[in-house]
């Protein structure tokens, strides 16, 4: 090494990698957000459709946590064996979205007559209903959607 030769500068390295951290982190921060930021509505949905699915009827209706004017026999009628949704015997969660403004998101879920989910079976497939739900984020409760 002569006079004139600068020493190699080993901090723009440092802050190269740091900054690559840095962004790393944001990035994988943000990807984690997006995945899990309804969880919650994601997870009272696929409570519901469990207690549907097993029969406990009993412990679905608790879960839709009803109005007045939503009775035992109207739930029935729309998820019960004979209703019209039923009878549901699998389901799958589709997609999750929050409409602007709104106090809840809705959760589009797949269910099926069969068990178990009929991915790939073009027949079975047929009878799959597409079922949207609005779960309230406040209180997790769950209606259809406005």
């Amino acid at each position: 090494m002569t006079l004139f030769e600068t020493p190699p500068d080993t901090q723009k390295k440092s802050r190269f990698i740091t900054w690559l951290a840095l962004a790393a982190v944001v990035v994988l921060g943000l990807l984690l957000y997006f995945r899990f930021r309804y969880y919650g509505e994601e997870k009272a949905a696929d409570q519901f459709f469990a207690a549907v699915v097993a029969g406990d009827m009993n412990r679905a209706y608790q879960l839709w946590k009803p109005g007045p004017n939503y009775t035992m026999q109207d739930f029935l009628a729309d998820w019960g064996p004979d209703g019209y949704y039923g009878p549901v015997k699998s389901f799958k969660i589709d997609e999750t979205r929050a409409p602007k403004g709104g106090s809840g998101v809705i959760v589009s879920v797949e269910v099926s007559p069969f068990a178990p989910f009929p991915d790939g079976d073009i027949e079975k497939g047929r009878h799959t209903k597409n079922v949207r739900i609005w779960v309230e984020s406040k209180d997790k409760s769950l209606t259809f959607p406005p």
